[in-house]
């Protein structure tokens, strides 16, 4: 519809190049099997800006599975994907003087003799190792590697959306997005523009003391935090060690769901802090 170009690594070449994706979802049957989909659109001269949404398409939480009732809603573990395609649209529809690049690191985190396990090492894109401190943080994982692959081309702008943390909902609940930048004009613009337009957004800190809490005695990092708090802080944390020094950065860790039925608002899958990150960039770049 839109004339985008689109492109898909998989199999062998994902292997190789995006290895903690194809990681994290190697275990899924040969259908279901783990993917990097880019799509690129606009000119090429254009300011840059790449979304990258994490598109976790069902989530067991791996060998360290999830209690039944866990999983009930983990069909919408692919919000960050959805999300990142309805700011896409929105984007090409207004046809916005940019050059957008979307990411999408699609996979199945299932169980099988080939999983991935707690206390393996992966090595990433970027080079770092990363000890599995627990196989249900995986969305961290497989979004590093679609970072890094971001970040070697500089864009002006670096988002990602993931349905990435219970600790965020604990914080904020399901209306409410806590996301991260250390950019403050980016935050304030985003805060502001979010109250405008009735998406709720809160900023949280990269506090950076926290990263001791993803110390690895046998890797660069660990995938999970070594302490019961600060969740979705720590997250992000780990999101930052695969985003260039000095990029301009927002991590947004959406829910992506309606619990309860409201006046406009049906139970089901929910864009957040999409029409924020639109309005910013209409601002930006109209």
């Amino acid at each position: 519809r839109h004339g985008a170009a689109v492109s898909v690594v998989a199999g062998e070449a994902l292997a190789a190049g995006f290895p903690m994706i194809h990681a994290v979802g190697a275990a899924a049957a040969p259908a279901r099997g783990p993917r990097l989909v880019d799509m690129v659109w606009g000119d090429p001269a254009h300011p840059k800006v790449t979304v990258v949404g994490k598109g976790v398409c069902f989530d067991t939480g791996g060998l360290d599975i999830k209690p039944s009732s866990g999983m009930l809603l983990m069909k919408k573990d692919m919000g960050g994907a959805a999300n990142a395609l309805g700011l896409a649209h929105m984007v090409m529809d207004a046809r916005l003087p940019v050059r957008l690049r979307v990411l999408i690191p699609a996979v199945e985190n299932a169980i099988s003799g080939v999983a991935f396990r707690p206390g393996d090492v992966l090595r990433s894109r970027k080079g770092l190792t990363v000890e599995i401190g627990n196989t249900d943080a995986e969305g961290r994982l497989v979004l590093a590697d679609a970072l890094t692959l971001a970040g070697e081309e500089a864009p002006d702008l670096l988002v990602d959306l993931a349905t990435l943390t219970g600790a965020a909902r604990v914080a904020v609940g399901p209306d409410v997005v806590p996301f991260y930048t250390a950019d403050d004009a980016l935050a304030s613009d985003l805060m502001r523009l979010g109250g405008e337009i009735a998406d709720p957004l809160w900023r949280m800190p990269l506090w950076q003391p926290y990263l001791a809490m993803l110390d690895s005695k046998v890797a660069d990092i660990n995938n999970a935090g070594s302490a019961p708090y600060a969740g979705s802080m720590t997250a992000a944390l780990f999101l930052s060690r695969f985003v260039p020094d000095g990029a301009t950065w927002v991590h947004g860790d959406i829910f992506a769901w309606t619990p309860t039925a409201k006046p406009g608002k049906p139970e089901g899958g929910e864009a957040q802090m999409i029409r924020a990150l639109y309005a910013f960039l209409e601002q930006r770049y109209a």
